[in-house]
């Protein structure tokens, strides 16, 4: 997979870039993340027209606390792809990539609903787990385990 194409276009907002055991992941600025994708998805030599995950991941106490990983798919040149994107914990709001693949409609929710990061423009973004009133996100490090239950 070649992504030299993707590296100039988008310069500074690609941060590092690993390949480990065959799995290529980058890290990119959270300002980039929609344009980017769009990119991956429509870029001929690319084609990254599945996305087959979309988690959060809370690394509090760390800083930045938050990353969104994607977990992208070409079918027609059998690539992976792990897109990362690291912000703070102060704000965390992210770009929402539904207009680029519809399956992150329900990912994005489920991210909202546990971790509390939100999409900005998505067009649905409420609860999918968890009932509307509940208080809190429930995989964040910082939730309290015994729950926030009332007696």
């Amino acid at each position: 997979m070649n992504l030299d194409a993707i590296r100039e276009r988008f310069g500074g907002a690609i941060g590092e870039v690993t390949v480990f055991r065959g799995e290529t992941s980058l890290t990119v600025d959270r300002d980039s993340i929609a344009s980017l994708c769009k990119a991956l998805r429509d870029e001929e030599a690319l084609a990254f027209d599945f996305l087959s995950d979309l988690c959060g991941v809370d690394l509090h106490p760390a800083r930045p606390r938050f990353l969104v990983v994607y977990h992208l798919f070409s079918p027609r040149h059998g690539h992976r792809l792990r897109v990362k994107v690291p912000f703070g914990g102060e704000d965390p709001v992210i770009d929402s990539v539904v207009p680029v693949w519809e399956t992150a409609d329900w990912h994005e929710r489920e991210c909202f609903d546990l971790f509390g990061i939100r999409f900005r423009n998505h067009p649905d973004l409420r609860r999918i787990l968890m009932p509307e009133d509940f208080e809190g996100h429930p995989l964040r490090k910082d939730f309290p385990l015994e729950g926030t239950a009332k007696p």
